[in-house]
């Protein structure tokens, strides 16, 4: 698997470069909650920037002028949109202002998007619906367009008078899932959302004096995003129950250093996608309300390894893992190796598209277009929806 470049800098000793480590993989993390993919420039200016070479003007700077330069080559490539916001995502991470407030919350979006979406920092004036991968193809009910200020307000507010006095930490994580939940349903703006409000929610979590100062945001957005579709959507005749567990395993990890496993196989409704047995999860909760206050610091060293060995457990050789679907094809080698990488970066959890392919096989556009058709084909791979089209993950059922 290739070896993520911010890691080394996620353990240093030095308060500095540990904090900007920790906001650039964050910020280039989010992206996938779209499906997109930073460029390898953007990761190089972001080193330059963690180890004080240039300052977070200077790298947007250089990105502006990269773009002025480098303009996209075809429709549809958010490459560029993908690296600009997560240079300010970093940029608004490491500013130390923050208001609990409807304004703050619309002025993120708006520092995020400007120049990049005509609707940055301004609230949408029709109703929504998107499909997602985690309901099947079904839409949560999002706020209506006609009280989309009038619901902020009131939910910011709630948050606001709300005492966390007395409560113990696992009522504490209840409540911060539940609103968190309901800010993002309310989903103001017409597009990025869930990068907003993972800002404004990382922020807000600093002034309650929590540190989160780790790589749970980064590696596990497109779970934080399902998580919050699963916390807003009900269907009682398929039994079928809005829920914030999802959500609370994620800020455990995120706020308690706990390593409960994060798998968005879990919470597809239709469980074709569960390969593991859901009793993991149960067992995980309950023995979650026992304060176990030192498993972070048991774990600490060894939960990056074993998260890569789990993902890849279930199936590292993608002969074994896809017999019955590659046995009767006169695949070359060389796709079968291509498949193998693939395999191999995205495991069962990440989303990919053909930008991405031709990135981590280099190779051009037309025969990574030819390729996905083949996985599509004998349903190695299958479409993803709610994150743009040409959107796939690798199916394990």
């Amino acid at each position: 698997m290739e070896r993520d470049p911010f890691k080394e800098y996620l353990r240093q000793s030095e308060p500095n470069i540990r904090e900007k480590g920790y906001v650039w993989h964050t910020a280039i993390g989010l992206q996938a909650v779209d499906g997109l993919t930073p460029s390898k420039y953007l990761v190089e200016t972001a080193i330059k920037n963690i180890e004080g070479r240039i300052t977070i003007d200077q790298a947007q700077q250089l990105l502006e002028r990269y773009y002025e330069e480098s303009p996209k080559q075809e429709n549809g490539d958010r490459t560029e949109e993908a690296d600009k916001v997560s240079a300010r995502i970093a940029k608004i991470l490491l500013e130390k202002a923050f208001s609990l407030t409807p304004t703050e919350y619309l002025s993120i979006h708006r520092k995020l998007f400007q120049g990049i979406y005509r609707h940055a920092g301004k609230m949408r004036d029709y109703n929504i619906t998107k499909k997602e991968w985690v309901l099947d193809g079904a839409t949560v009910l999002y706020g209506s367009a006609t009280e989309l200020q009038a619901t902020l307000e009131y939910d910011i507010s709630q948050e606001k008078k709300f005492s966390y006095k007395g409560l113990t930490i696992n009522e504490m994580i209840s409540h911060l899932a539940f609103f968190v939940a309901r800010l993002w349903q309310i989903h103001i703006f017409a597009e990025g959302n869930t990068r907003t409000t993972a800002v404004f929610f990382i922020k807000y979590l600093r002034t309650l004096g929590f540190d989160v100062k780790n790589d749970i945001f980064a590696e596990n957005a497109w779970y934080f995003r399902n998580a919050l579709v699963r916390a807003n959507y009900n269907d009682l005749k398929a039994g079928v129950h809005e829920t914030t567990e999802y959500l609370e395993l994620f800020l455990r990890n995120l706020l308690l250093n706990e390593t409960n496993p994060l798998h968005n196989r879990f919470m597809h409704i239709s469980g074709a996608f569960d390969n593991f047995s859901k009793q993991d999860i149960g067992a995980r909760k309950r023995d979650i309300e026992n304060e176990k206050q030192d498993i972070g610091a048991e774990k600490q060293d060894i939960g990056v390894e074993e998260q890569d060995i789990a993902e890849r457990e279930h199936g590292n050789n993608i002969l074994e893992l896809y017999d019955s679907k590659l046995k009767n094809r006169s695949f070359s080698k060389k796709t079968l190796e291509h498949i193998q990488k693939l395999y191999d970066r995205f495991g069962a959890e990440k989303v990919f598209g053909r930008t991405e392919i031709v990135t981590e096989l280099g190779i051009t556009a037309s025969p990574a277009s030819e390729l996905i058709r083949k996985l599509l084909e004998i349903q190695i791979i299958v479409p993803i929806q709610g994150m743009g089209k040409g959107k796939y993950v690798f199916y394990t059922h």
